[in-house]
Formats: structure tokens, C-alpha cells, sequence
């Protein structure tokens, strides 16, 4: 497996993890490292283990095992909303906002650990300036948004708390390929002009890869393959399984791949 860079700072360190749904083990001795400014995705197939990861790392379950160290202390342990304080957001796969209340309520919700009180409404126009359908329909109900508007609430509530580092579950869940590469385009913007690390859990691959700058792949709760996105992109067992390449088209696939990025 290959490492990341070494000199970027190390913002979240996760060493042997190991979480359980019930008696059965979710994951099963997880390692990984996120730097700061990094988008790291973690790709897997349904049942792997990475909604439980994202879990652990937010505080929703607890681990049996393992360390969940964020910029170098230990918040294994930690209740939820003391990891948020400490700049991790958790937006979930299904996006779980609150239906009856409106836009602008679900947006303010997300700074309620905030201390610092008057800068809110700067950050509810920058969520406003990357979201502006949400400007405009900030006072409907929450519950009435097509799938992709509530995507963009989930994630416009949770950069409210003012995060180091999102955590995204399955962000194109439901949604059509133009609203996925919507959402993708406003993830990698997000990551560029707020700096704020993404790690990302999502079974669409190719815009997963296509955004990232590293990625895991997990079966069954472990971490098989690691590499820099383009890597992982270009791999043969990578585009047979998550990519649907064919083996003959696979040479193909290597060399588009290896081309510039459109999001960058």
C-alpha cells in the first residue's frame, strides 16, 4: 500500500478500529490517516464498513478497539457534540435534516455548538453564496426540497459549525448524474476556497476518484487498497469492479484517467 505525503500535516489519524453493530464486527482494524486540505474518499461496495467508519469517527457509535486521534488528541471517547467542537461535522447518508422546519432554521441549527455568535450570519451568506437556491427558498420547509436542495442543506447545515474537516456519506445518494456533479463541483470549491478537508464515503466511484486526492477501498470492514486517487483510478481491479470497465477497455481507461481533472 502506498503512503500518503508525509509532509502535508496530519489532521485525522485513525490506528486499528475496530467497531461492532451488535456481535457482529463493522470494522475490523482500520488504519488510515487524513491530511489537512486533503479530499480523501472511501470507496466499498454496500455492507463494508464505511457508514459505521464515518459513524465512529463522529462519536454516533462507539469503537471497541482503536484510536480516533484529531490533529494528534484522542476523541474516541468523546460525546458527538464535543467532536463537533473540536471541528469535526458529520453530514449522514439520507441527510436527516429537520423536515418541519424551514431552510433558514436548518441552516442556523448547524452553529448551535458556536460560541462566537457574531459571525453566524457572515457564514449563513457564504452557506447562501454557494447554495443560492436555498437564498431563495429559505423560508419553505425543509421537508418539501427535492433530494438534490436537501443535499445542499445537509451540507450547507453542517459548514455552519465552522469545520476543519467534513465527513460526507454517500452525498450522491439519490440523486441524478447533472445534480451529482453539481454537488461534486461544489464539494472540491468548498475544499479549495474554504479549506475545509472532506473525507467522503460514496459508491459512485468515478466521481468520487475524479474529485479526491487520495483514496481507501474497504471490503468487509477492512482497508484492502490505498493509493492517490489517479493511482486508484487507473487500476485494473478498480475499474472492473467500481468503474464497470471491461479488461479490453482497460488500457483505454488508464490513459483517460491519467488526463486532467475538470473539477481542478
Amino acid at each position: 500500500m502506498s503512503t500518503q505525503n508525509t509532509n502535508a500535516d496530519v489532521l485525522l489519524q485513525i490506528d486499528n478500529l475496530e467497531s461492532y453493530y451488535g456481535p457482529i464486527m463493522a470494522i475490523r482494524g482500520v488504519s488510515l490517516k487524513v491530511h489537512e486540505g486533503q479530499i480523501v474518499t472511501v470507496l466499498g461496495a454496500n455492507g463494508a464498513g464505511k457508514t459505521t467508519l464515518l459513524k465512529t469517527i463522529s462519536g454516533v457509535m462507539d469503537p471497541e478497539k482503536g484510536t480516533v486521534k484529531m490533529q494528534g488528541e484522542e476523541i474516541q471517547s468523546l460525546e458527538p457534540d464535543a467532536i463537533v467542537r473540536r471541528g469535526i461535522v458529520h453530514v449522514p447518508e439520507g441527510r436527516e435534516i429537520f423536515p418541519l422546519m424551514t431552510v433558514a432554521e436548518n441552516i442556523a441549527m448547524g452553529a448551535y455548538t458556536r460560541k462566537d455568535r457574531s459571525t453566524i450570519s457572515v457564514d449563513e451568506d457564504m452557506v447562501y453564496s454557494y447554495f443560492p437556491i436555498l437564498k431563495d427558498r429559505r423560508t419553505q420547509r425543509a421537508g418539501t426540497l427535492s433530494g438534490g436542495q436537501q443535499q445542499m442543506l445537509a451540507i450547507g447545515r453542517g459548514l455552519m459549525s465552522n469545520p476543519k474537516l467534513m465527513l460526507l456519506d454517500e452525498p450522491s445518494l439519490g440523486l441524478s448524474p447533472l445534480l451529482t456533479q453539481e454537488i461534486f463541483e461544489i464539494i472540491v470549491r468548498l475544499n479549495k476556497e474554504q479549506k475545509v478537508t472532506m473525507m467522503l464515503v460514496e459508491q459512485n466511484a468515478k466521481v468520487a476518484l475524479d474529485a479526491a486526492d487520495y483514496g481507501y477501498v474497504m471490503e468487509l470492514g477492512r482497508i484492502v487498497m490505498n493509493d492517490q486517487a489517479d493511482v486508484l483510478a487507473a487500476s485494473k481491479d478498480i475499474q472492473e469492479f467500481y468503474l464497470g470497465v471491461s479488461q479490453d477497455e482497460n488500457q483505454r481507461g488508464q490513459r483517460r484517467w491519467k488526463q486532467r481533472k475538470t473539477w481542478r
